[in-house]
């Protein structure tokens, strides 16, 4: 692991451990370090834990920030796709240590801020906010981000797929890489097979089918061509390859 890589656990937790709310903190640390939190759901905008208490009932806690907007990823997107470097982190499957500087040049933040940033909701019926629940969810979702960091990015609106493919379509498109004309009669059927082949068996449930997805499997080329990637350019051979016998 790089000795550069950031706790982004440390950050999130920062602003909730500000509210100075040590019973429900200590509990709620308590509940996750103890596996209390039997399931996390992280989706867009919003963090879903199921938290078994002391008395035998589960409750269910919700924490929900804003998604970046359409806009704004795009920037975000753009200005990734720009820099060789973050995009060679992420496809490594880290996020860029500085992230939230990049972020914050768009007037975003990576994790809310302050109390008001967050929504926060429990099945359970105390009235304080947050509640153990909360807590013990607030700290299991920390984790998750340092043994997952993309989670974050789902949490603010991008899977880690769709983040990657558009970096990628970004990254092409500044190639300049254009689609293959269409084949004449002559070669229209080269990669076709022929009646005697036997048919493919059906693809593994859930295996990655991109035609690139083997590049995924390599250690870093550390090669480039100019400015830019050699991954990248085999990434773009690879995907117009696909286009022309689709």
């Amino acid at each position: 692991m790089p000795s550069d890589r950031p706790l982004w656990s440390e950050q999130f937790l920062g602003m909730l451990e500000a509210l100075r709310m040590p019973a429900q903190f200590q509990q709620g640390r308590r509940y996750a370090r103890s596996g209390r939190v039997q399931s996390l759901t992280i989706s867009t905008s919003l963090v879903t834990g199921l938290v078994l208490d002391d008395d035998g009932v589960t409750y269910r806690a919700r924490v929900a920030v804003r998604a970046f907007s359409a806009a704004d990823w795009h920037r975000i997107e753009r200005a990734l796709a720009g820099e060789a470097l973050y995009t060679a982190r992420l496809l490594a499957g880290e996020l860029p240590p500085d992230l939230d500087r990049l972020l914050g040049s768009f007037g975003l933040s990576l994790f809310p801020a302050q109390l008001p940033d967050v929504a926060l909701e429990c099945s359970c019926p105390s009235w304080q906010k947050p509640c153990a629940h909360l807590a013990a969810t607030c700290y299991a979702l920390a984790a998750s981000f340092d043994t997952d960091p993309f989670g974050i990015l789902a949490w603010r609106g991008r899977s880690r797929e769709e983040l990657l493919e558009r970096l990628r379509g970004l990254r092409i498109k500044d190639l300049g890489i254009e689609p293959s004309p269409a084949k004449n009669d002559s070669t229209a059927s080269f990669w076709t097979a022929g009646p005697r082949l036997e048919p493919l068996p059906p693809p593994v449930p859930g295996t990655v089918q991109r035609p690139d997805a083997l590049l995924d499997q390599l250690e870093p080329l550390g090669l480039t061509a100019g400015r830019f990637e050699v991954a990248d350019l085999l990434r773009g051979a690879f995907r117009m390859l696909n286009q022309g016998v689709a």
